[in-house]
This record gives C-alpha cells, structure tokens and sequence, in this order.
C-alpha cells in the first residue's frame, strides 16, 4: 500500500470510529439522566406521582417539536452535524438549570425550554449516518452501541446518586455535553474531508404527503403505544424499586444495566432475523415479549424477578428500536424525516406516558399499575400493527 493510500485508509478509518463513539457518548448522558429525572424530582423538588407525570409529560411537548422541527429542517440542507452542536449546548444548559434551580416550577421550565431541544441528538446521529450510506446493518450496530452506554450508565448514576447526592449525576451529564461538544466539532471537520462533503440533500416526499399514506399511519400508532409504554417503565422503574419492592435506588441501575448488556447480542442478531421473518413479525414476538415482562413487574415481589424478567424486557425494546428505526427509514425516503417520525412515536409515546405514570402511581396498586398499565398499551400497539396486515390476508383469501 502506497504512502497516500495508507493515509486515506487511516483517514476513513477513523471517520467510521466517529460515529459509534458519538453514540456511545449521547448514550451515556441519556442513561445518566433520563431514568434519573423522576426520582430527582422527587427528592430535590417534593414532587407527587401526579406531579412528575404532568413534568414528564410537558418536558416532552417540548421533544416533540423539537424533534418534528429540527430534523426535517436538516434534510433541507443535508445537514445534520451543526444542529448535533446545539444538542450538546442545551444538554449543559439543561443539567446546569436543574442542579441550580431551587422550586419544582423553575425545575419544569427547565425540561421544557431546554431539555427538549437537548433530547433529539441521537435521530439526528442516525440520520446523519443514512445520508452519509450506511446500511442497515451498521445502523443496527450503532444501536447496539447506543444500548451498550445503558450497560454502566444506570448503575454508575444510581451509585452517584446514593454516594454523592441527586445533583451529582446532573453535573456528570454536564461534563459529557461539553465532550460531545468536542467529538461533534472534530465530526464537522471529518465529514468535509470525507467524498460526502458534497453530496446533495436527500430527496423524497414532504411530510404531508407521508402522513397520508396507511402504511406510515399504521407504523406510526403501533410505535407511539410501544413508546409510551417504555417511557413509563423506565421513568417508573426507580419508584416501583424504592417505593414497592423496599430496595435501595441501586436496584434500578442494576435492572436496566442488565436489560442494555442483553440488547447488545439481541441487536446484533436481530439484522438476519428480520431478514428472514419481516420486520413486522419480528416486532409483534417483541410486543409478546414485553407483556411477559410487563406482567412480571406487576407481580414482582423481589429482586431476583426484577433483574430474571430483563431479558424479556430487552428483547422488546431491541425489536421496538432497532427494527422499528430501520423501518421508518425504508418506508420514508428522507432520513431526517424517518428520524423524526420515530423519535416522536416515543416522544408523543412519552407524553402519553405521564398520565399514565400519574394514574398508575395513584392506584391500589402503586406504581406497579404502572406497568399493567404498559402491558395494556404494548397489546394496543401489537392490535394496530397485526390487524392491517390479518385484514389483506382475509381479503385475499376470499378473492382467491
């Protein structure tokens, strides 16, 4: 190999490092912090069940826009690492806001005005990686690697939390958006170095024109019930630990620790799996897999319950996340746009997880309600995603 090629290699050898190690970095502040959110509302703030449902819910209104806003707007320029910048500005701005504020309003307008500008990096992460042609198998890999951040990101935060207070985990997160504002600026300088400097914006059809069409309604519902059923989980896991089971806050970290370290395998074989059941069968055996788990979090009465049932936890999410992504990318052609739809299925999903959290955590049952709950949603979304499809095949049937 000549000099000059042996510089190229290294050259594109390092810009393919950049994108899984920006998702193992944004992976890690949000598994630093977004199962942390309720339980320091709780205890830094005196907030109620009812009270850190409405937080959840507003903070993420303000996801929503955001994420319907700022992708879409990158497709335009193709363009996806400058907005990638301002998630890491308003990720420092958020943490800091929180660790300072002193009254539960002021720690509310915080998640609203900042934290929802803060949360879309990771769908502007993948739709960077679509424009620029990756496969499908490597975006799998760098949700694989997303999940690996949640394998010492949960535990770590508890211990923080336990050691040195609440407000410790907020500045840990503000430490790594100042990181990520740094591998973000080096991302720039690769990426106009790279043959995709040049390459045009993506082209497809306009958001009106994908939202009529039954296909992305149907995909759309199924993934806002599987998202609210996740987001009230995790949100919740915490409390149900603490507040039913008796068991130290470490239990939590340790429980979703464990469910991101299955992920990973499940991830990785989920590409040949997929390729050779459909992405929609793969999705309705996780929905399955969810009810297991959310009927064992509902009865759980230990730890061992606990940390046993992630593996059927993990496989659900696998499959919603990873096979869910990759689909909104092959039924909308432009990859903001797929970005966004996907994470607002889990945004406007979050935003039905507040009532749900607040309804569950004010039941007989505690806040295991709020996992009968999940399984109630994750039975909902498999009914929309298998009924269209059970449909044709009827109608076909009697055609023939």
């Amino acid at each position: 190999m000549t000099p000059v090629a042996r510089s190229g290699f290294l050259a594109g050898h390092r810009r393919s490092l950049l994108v899984p190690s920006a998702a193992l970095l944004w992976g890690t502040q949000f598994a630093f912090l977004n199962p942390a959110i309720g339980i320091i509302l709780v205890s830094l703030y005196g907030a109620s069940a009812g009270e850190v449902g409405l937080a959840l819910a507003a903070y993420n209104v303000s996801g929503f826009v955001s994420t319907l806003v700022v992708p879409t707007r990158a497709d335009r320029r193709g363009d996806y690492l400058r907005p990638l910048l301002w998630c890491g500005g308003f990720t420092i701005a958020l943490t800091t806001a929180l660790a300072l504020a002193t009254t539960l309003p002021l720690a509310v307008l915080a998640l609203v005005a900042l934290g929802g500008p803060a949360g879309i990096a990771i769908g502007l992460l993948f739709a960077y990686q679509r424009h620029t042609g990756a496969s499908v198998q490597q975006i799998m890999r760098t949700r694989a690697v997303f999940s690996f951040a949640w394998v010492g990101g949960p535990p770590f935060a508890a211990f923080l939390m336990g050691v040195l207070g609440q407000r410790s985990v907020l500045w840990v997160v503000a430490a790594l958006g100042v990181l990520g504002l740094a591998l973000t600026r080096v991302m720039m300088h690769a990426h106009a170095t790279s043959p995709h400097a040049n390459a045009a914006p993506p082209q497809g059809e306009p958001m009106g024109v994908a939202l009529r069409r039954p296909e992305v309604l149907v995909l759309l519902g199924t993934f806002v019930a599987l998202g609210a059923a996740l987001n009230a989980a995790v949100s919740s896991l915490p409390l149900l630990v603490t507040g039913e089971l008796g068991l130290d806050v470490e239990w939590s970290g340790i429980a979703l620790g464990t469910c991101a370290a299955l992920e990973i395998p499940i991830l990785v074989l989920l590409g040949r799996i997929t390729a050779r059941f459909g992405p929609r069968r793969v999705v309705a055996v996780g929905c399955l897999a969810g009810l297991v788990y959310y009927a064992a979090m509902t009865l759980a009465a230990s730890p061992v319950v606990l940390v046993v049932g992630q593996l059927p936890n993990a496989v659900f999410i696998a499959t919603m996340s990873g096979v869910g992504l990759t689909l909104f990318q092959d039924v909308v052609g432009r990859p903001g746009l797929a970005s966004s739809l996907f994470m607002n299925t889990t945004r406007v999903g979050a935003i039905v997880a507040g009532p749900v959290i607040a309804l569950g955590g004010t039941s007989a049952l505690g806040y295991s309600g709020v996992f009968l709950g999940c399984g109630l949603l994750v039975l909902v979304g498999m009914v929309v995603l298998v009924t269209p499809r059970l449909t044709r095949a009827a109608t076909a049937r009697r055609a023939a």
